[in-house]
This record gives C-alpha cells, structure tokens and sequence, in this order.
C-alpha cells in the first residue's frame, strides 16, 4: 500500500509539473500572429478590455487565458494607449511587454521649406491617420520641419506644436541677430522678410545674399519688386502656373511690391529657419539686383546697368530653351 501510495503521489507530482510546464509554455510560446501585426491600444483601457481586443484580432486565442498567466508572470504595470507593432511569432509575454514597455509607433508630416499656409492645411486635412478639422493655419506661423504624431492625434494639436516650433526657434533666432544688418524692426517683420527670401531663392548658399539685396532695398527706401508678393494674393501661395499679366504687377493688394513700398502686410509663405537666419543675418553685400541665371541660382549686381546686362542674358537663356 505504501509503494502504491508512493507511485500515485509521484504520478500527481508529475501530473502537476506537466501542467505547469503547459501553462507556462501557453505564456512564453508563440502566440497566434505569423507576420508583424499593429495593434491600438485605446486611451483608457484597462488589460482587461486589451485582452479581449487582442482575442478579438485574433492576436491571442483566449482572453480569459492571457489574463490568468499575466497575473502570475507580468510585472503588473498598466498598459500604455497608442499603437503598437507586435512582431510575428511574438509570445503572450512579448505582448504584453510591449503594450506595457515598448515604444508607441510614430508617423510623420512633412512641411517643406516655404511651403504656405494653405498647403499646409491640405496636406494635413489628407492625412488619414490623424483627426478633427482645422482652419487654414496664420501664414508664416508654421515652422517648416518633420513632425512625428501619433494615430489618432489631433490635427490641432500637432498645429499647435508647428507653431510653438516657431514660436521658439524666432525668438532665439530675433535673439541673436546682428544689430543693424537688415531694418526690420520686429520678429514679425523677420518673417515676412524671410518668406519673400524663401519664394526667390532655392538655393541654400544664396539665401543670404538675397536677403542683403531686400535689406540694402530697405534701408535706401527701395520698392522690394518681388514676384512671390505679386502672385501672394491671387492664389494663396500656390504656384501660378502662367506668367503674371501686367495688371496684376500694377494692382494694389497689400502684398504688391512692384507697387507698394516697404514690406508687404504679411507674410506669403512659412519660411524656414535658414531663410529667418539669412534675414538676421544677411551677407555683407553692396548688390541692390538679382536675376535668374539660368542654373537655378541668381546672379548679382550693384547697378542698374549691370542687372540690366544680366537679364539680357537670362533673356537669350530662356529664348534658347524656346521659354519666350
């Protein structure tokens, strides 16, 4: 009798340890999905609700199951909101650490340099993945960058960081400029500057330049005669797709410098970082002229009668790619 004890209570003990092994293996073997698979935790959710998500996704075969092994093997810390990528052949563990621990996935809007207000909008109206309305955003109140967001995230809410990234780089950028380089006399001013340097010039190592030719303009009271200002106020800021007709170089608009002096009463695009640093900081220039040379660059000129000189040639340019 006691050796038949002795074997049942061995064959329970090893009945015992086989379950353990099961229901261990159960939280530490490969859970259901194959293939690398995105899952969004939302804001709010107990482990509770997420394990029945996750069952329902398909990502676990039972719930119930999840829950009773993630009491006895988690760490017992709440699950974070947001969307996560849970590799293939991941185990109930792995999961769980990575809606516990891992990093929420995070996409990006791009705002390139110069881009304007309107497109800005439209650009973030398209975007599936984020929520809400908007209003056209200020013009020149967005700082061009990449900015990564979340799924789900607010289109206001990433506005607001757009424009507190301006709100930030002007303010140590107004903080470091050269006292006299260019008269403009606020940090709004800088903007609008810098906007017409963006629409001129797509030319990094000419940013600068460009911006001592409108500051020399300036400072001797000369009208700005920029294109970009002219074109502003007839689309938005898109491109015009035609040349512009001269009644439009002689309208008034608040924008017009061929015939307004001084600034235009607001800025024509979202300049960039470089093109407000170019403007705080402009080259040590005598040039009052620029033209098109042909290579997507300018050529530069102190007079009238060498820029006249230049835009004969940018003339003969354009005639031989049969543009005029």
């Amino acid at each position: 009798m006691m050796r038949r004890g002795c074997l049942l209570g061995t064959a329970l003990l090893l009945l015992a340890l086989v379950a353990a092994i099961v229901f261990a293996s159960g939280w530490w073997g490969s859970a259901r999905i194959d293939e690398d698979t995105t899952f969004i935790v939302p804001a709010g959710a107990s482990l509770t609700s997420v394990a029945h998500k996750l069952e329902d996704e398909g990502v676990i075969a039972s719930a119930d199951a999840f829950l009773v092994r993630a009491k006895v093997f988690g760490s017992g810390d709440p699950v974070k909101a947001g969307e996560f990528l849970l590799p293939g052949g991941s185990s109930p563990a792995r999961i769980l650490d990575t809606l516990q621990q891992g990093n929420v996935i995070r996409r990006f809007a791009a705002i390139p340099e110069g881009l304007p207000a309107i497109m800005v909008h439209e650009r973030l109206m398209a975007e599936p993945l984020l929520t809400g309305t908007i209003p056209v955003p200020e013009e020149g109140s967005i700082l061009p960058d990449s900015y990564d967001f979340e799924r789900g995230e607010s289109r206001a809410a990433l506005v607001a960081r757009m424009q507190a990234a301006m709100d930030r780089t002007l303010k140590q950028l107004w903080a470091g400029r050269r006292a006299g380089a260019c008269p403009v006399d606020t940090p709004r001013e800088a903007v609008i500057l810098a906007a017409i340097v963006e629409k001129e010039t797509g030319k990094p190592a000419e940013r600068r330049t460009v911006a001592g030719v409108y500051c020399n303009r300036l400072r001797i009271g000369m009208k700005l005669d920029a294109d970009p200002t002219v074109i502003y106020p007839i689309t938005k800021g898109k491109p015009l797709g035609r040349r512009i007709l001269r009644s439009e170089l002689n309208a008034i608009t608040g924008y017009n410098t061929y015939r307004e002096p001084g600034l235009p009463k607001g800025p024509i695009t979202n300049p960039g970082k470089a093109s407000i640093a170019a403007v705080l900081d402009p080259a040590p220039t005598q040039a009052l002229y620029f033209v098109a040379d042909g290579t997507g660059g300018h050529v530069f000129a102190r007079t009238l009668a060498e820029h006249e000189a230049n835009r004969r040639k940018w003339f003969a340019i354009r005639r031989a790619r049969g543009e005029m």
